[in-house]
């Protein structure tokens, strides 16, 4: 800048010098000729010209070699506002890492106190592993048995969700905040043939197979029908809150009540809930409310809810096995786990049911003629009750079961059971308390063979034998009376490899309670002839002394991986046959039937997972 001020001011004095040599307003000089014009000025005029041009050709090269510098001046702030930048949005980045760590300080600091609580737990899980950890891999590597049985065995012991160390079990598991949620179920393409039209679909109704006579066309020809009904649907739903393992559960399947027409064309069926539960456990307590499988029905393994530990055989029978002691009802339970899971007892309040008979194909008992119009199917359940049935109190069920080790399940408990009944007629309340007890064994012997007993006695407990048997019958002046109802299940399962093999033999006896009406007829159940009267009841083929069945049957693995699910093929074949109390003159003394069943399975990945060591997530 100081030299175009320079240059400016030379150009100004030199301009200045020029003008003051010329006097103001004077004449302008007389012409002359050129040849008269003096050398020595036209000297001093060139170099006064030529001075100027070299300072203005000065300037020039100033001005550019200052528009350079300020150039680069420019370049220099733009690189110098990136830097600024680039440091802002590295501060930025630092403030969100500082943020994120201090969270996770918070979380880790919230949760010391949890990971020091089980601490000694895992401690004492990892010798159980180490010293079952060949076992485990000789069963993952057999891969064998029922898909969501198996999948128990596979994960017996289940990782904490939570543990971010830990690699999900299941390439299906979502989560969701801090809750894991899995999809269960299978998808069940089923054919069943039986020799009788037994005219139940895919689930046998033991207590009501056709008897023999020609004049039923049931019993005088055979069934065959295609199915999808058993397929399954459902989730499972597992978070840690406050240090307890929850886990929601839900199941559904296809077999509803259709409308009567549902196999002419589109075979739309219907969709019914099996399970709903939400399991707590937190160290050795266990709260479960929901509707489950009864803590009356047999488990395979401890006390827990979840299907894969629960026995309802390998039968692809809807209805599993006859003489099965089981129920999927509401139910609020509570249970204590022994250290190392080694035994458990539980407590359970059941849903309750005063039943008379009439479903599943068992018959009702036979009431009082005055009261037929109140007792079965008004204050008793007979299949047309649906839920009007004036209920008393719930079913109280305990168990104690024991698991010394994998070969072996035993467990011992017992029902009871509380009715009421009104007489209108004689404006009279009655009462009763019944029940039962079972005790249940299954034992691994050798190999992959396991043998089990599963036993039932009770008075008043025919409801939880798929309701083969009424709980009780009616006097003549309405007051009621237990009815004995015994069931058993015995068999065997063999598995080895990608094969199983099984085997059950099933009974249910029901015991004879006849009684005389006010006109002197046989009524109860399990009643003859009332000789020499009239107007009487007729003999009722339904009241069954015993039903029994026998079955065989396999389970074939053709592929099993969590990542891609299983694909199996199932077989079943049973020979059914029933006696009841009395027949009628000329009628056989029983009814008899063989069922075969084949079933295409293909299980989700994921499918029922198990709680597996519960409390030691």
């Amino acid at each position: 800048m100081k030299k175009i001020a320079a240059l400016v001011l030379s150009l100004f004095l030199s301009y200045g010098i020029a003008f003051a040599d010329t006097p103001k307003n004077a004449d302008a000089p007389p012409s002359k000729p050129a040849t008269s014009a003096k050398p020595k000025s036209a000297t001093k005029t060139d170099k006064s010209d030529s001075a100027i041009a070299a300072e203005i050709e000065e300037l020039r090269q100033a001005i550019q070699a200052q528009q350079e510098e300020l150039q680069l001046l420019k370049e220099q702030l733009a690189k110098r506002d990136r830097q600024i930048d680039e440091a802002r949005d590295a501060a930025a980045a630092a403030n969100a890492r500082a943020a994120e760590a201090s969270s996770k300080a918070t979380e880790a600091v919230n949760t010391s106190a949890e990971v020091k609580s089980n601490e000694a737990t895992i401690n004492s899980t990892v010798s159980d592993l180490k010293a079952s950890n060949e076992s485990l891999k000789a069963t993952v590597a057999e891969s064998a048995g029922v898909p969501t049985v198996a999948g128990a065995l596979a994960t017996a012991a289940t990782a904490n969700p939570q543990d971010k160390q830990q690699v999900p079990s299941s390439p299906l598991q979502l989560r969701i905040g801090d809750a894991y949620i899995t999809p269960v179920g299978f998808m069940d393409f089923t054919g069943v043939w039986r020799s009788r039209d037994g005219g139940s679909g895919i689930g046998t109704n033991f207590g009501g197979i056709p008897y023999g006579t020609s004049s039923s066309f049931a019993a005088n020809l055979n069934e065959f029908r295609f199915s999808m009904q058993n397929s399954r649907v459902g989730f499972r739903v597992d978070a840690l809150v406050s240090g307890a393992h929850v886990i929601g559960y839900m199941e559904s399947d296809f077999l509803g009540n259709n409308p009567s027409n549902v196999a002419v064309s589109s075979n739309s069926n219907t969709m019914r809930s099996r399970l709903y539960w939400v399991d707590v456990r937190k160290g050795a307590w266990e709260l479960l409310g929901g509707q489950t499988w009864s803590l009356a029905t047999t488990n395979r393994v401890g006390v827990s809810p979840l299907p894969a530990d629960v026995f309802f055989s390998y039968n692809m029978d809807v209805n599993y096995q006859l003489g099965m002691v089981w129920g999927r009802i509401p139910e609020l339970r509570v249970a204590y786990h022994f250290p190392e899971d080694k035994a458990a007892f539980a407590l359970a309040l059941d849903g309750p049911e005063q039943y008379a008979g009439g479903t599943n194909g068992s018959g009702a008992f036979t009431p009082p003629a005055a009261l037929a119009a109140t007792y079965p199917g008004g204050e008793l359940n007979n299949g047309n009750t649906t839920l009007s049935v004036p209920n008393r109190a719930p079913d109280v069920i305990a168990k104690f079961v024991v698991d010394p080790s994998k070969r072996f399940h035993g467990e011992i408990g017992g029902v009871a059971r509380f009715f009421q009944l009104y007489n209108p007629l004689t404006a009279t309340h009655f009462s009763a308390t019944g029940g039962g007890g079972f005790v249940n064994l299954d034992a691994g012997i050798a190999g992959g063979l396991r043998l089990l007993s599963h036993n039932f006695w009770s008075d008043g407990g025919g409801r939880y034998i798929f309701g083969q048997a009424p709980d009780l019958i009616a006097h003549a002046d309405g007051s009621p009376s237990l009815v004995h109802a015994s069931s058993t299940v015995d068999g065997f399962e063999f598995t080895h490899q990608n094969v199983t093999l099984f085997g059950y033999y099933g009974l249910v006896y029901i015991g004879r309670n006849v009684t005389h009406d006010t006109n002197g007829c046989n009524i109860g159940w399990g009643f003859g002839p009332s000789t020499g009267l009239t107007g009487c009841t007729g003999i009722q083929s339904g009241q069954n002394r015993s039903i029994q069945e026998g079955t065989v049957g396999f389970i074939q693995n053709f592929w099993k991986n969590p990542k891609y699910g299983a694909l199996t093929l199932i077989g079943q074949y049973s020979y059914l046959t029933r006696d009841p109390w009395a027949i009628a003159t000329g009628a056989p003394k029983n009814a008899h039937a063989s069922m075969a069943f084949l079933d295409l399975r293909y299980t989700l990945p994921g499918s029922a997972p198990t709680l597996g060591a519960a409390g030691k997530e």
